[in-house]
């Protein structure tokens, strides 16, 4: 290349990388076509006389995320950095963080936004830092946790996270699931709930937790279910809950008899959500994450490097 030729080239190189020109503005200022400036860059690339390199650092787990969207027909994937010393309450923290960035990104004007509970879920509570006002309706998906922590309440969860964006939170005054069918049916048939799902139907966003529900740390087992609900749900093959609502391995909804007695969205309608995140960890859960992934009631994971190795494996298996 000749001299006067390659010192063109860095001086457009200097005006477009470290000055933030764009390509019109160099074309103005050198009086080259604009298509000419942007042959220019492409050709400093591949003559190495522009090297870019990423800080992957943060990155890290890039090409685990795009492995587990591929296998699992994600459209995202959100690995958290934790550490093998965290605590199972400081991993559940950190992919609650993630979440709340995601949630941070996705959430525009008009939106109605949807949560579950949990333990997971309100690791969300106080990772809202530099959220965008929005004007937003928040509602629950699902029922109370019954016995459960109040800071684990879905109301808890809506009203903080509604805070936060500056949008309208919404509450139902009743738990995920009740003893008979008669009180569930007299409580959907309330006037209070049919602006519940009427915001249900207007649903664009939803964040839920998964379930795996024959796990020992799973405290959903100690106020709603007896004996003769969890061996329904055995022999019908469940691994996974969203909402309390049960799945098989494959993301088949089960019809049972705890659904007449459940007052939650039919996570049904989830699959045709542009944003359906499902934030869960640990080995227990793999199985659940890739019935709910199987079962399009999720389209975004944040999960954490384990689980996501676990669940990587797990499906190469079969």
């Amino acid at each position: 290349m000749e001299t006067d030729d390659k010192r063109l080239l860095i001086k457009i190189c200097k005006m477009y990388y470290e000055e933030d020109m764009t390509q019109s503005q160099i074309a103005k200022a050198t009086g080259i076509y604009r298509t000419t400036v942007g042959r220019m860059l492409k050709k400093a690339r591949e003559e190495g006389i522009v090297k870019i390199t990423i800080d992957d650092h943060v990155g890290a787990y890039y090409d685990m995320e795009r492995e587990l969207e591929q296998l699992l027909g994600l459209k995202e994937v959100y690995i958290c950095e934790t550490i093998s010393q965290q605590t199972a309450a400081e991993k559940k923290k950190s992919v609650g963080k993630g979440g709340a960035a995601i949630l941070k990104r996705v959430i525009k004007d008009g939106d109605t936004v949807g949560f579950a509970w949990g333990t997971t879920m309100a690791g969300m509570i106080g990772e809202f830092h530099g959220a965008k006002k929005r004007n937003a309706s928040f509602v629950p998906l699902v029922g109370g946790p019954g016995t459960m922590d109040t800071k684990y309440h879905v109301n808890s969860i809506v009203y903080s996270i509604a805070g936060d964006f500056g949008g309208t939170p919404y509450f139902i005054d009743a738990a995920a699931v009740v003893e008979k069918k008669e009180t569930k049916d007299e409580i959907v048939k309330s006037h209070y709930f049919k602006k519940i799902q009427a915001l249900w139907d207007r649903l664009t966003v939803a964040t839920v937790g998964i379930g795996a529900p024959f796990s020992s740390s799973n405290m959903i087992w100690t106020g709603f279910y007896g004996d003769k609900d969890r061996e329904s749900l055995k022999e019908q093959h469940a691994v996974g809950d969203i909402c309390s609502r049960f799945f098989d391995h494959s993301g088949k909804l089960l019809d049972t008899e705890i659904n007449n007695r459940t007052i939650a969205i039919d996570i049904n309608r989830l699959r045709n959500l542009e944003y359906s995140i499902g934030l869960a960890e640990s080995r227990e859960k793999v199985p659940s994450i890739i019935g709910a992934a199987k079962g399009k009631y999720i389209n975004i994971l944040v999960t954490t490097a384990e689980t996501a190795q676990d669940i990587i494996e797990e499906v190469k298996k079969t």
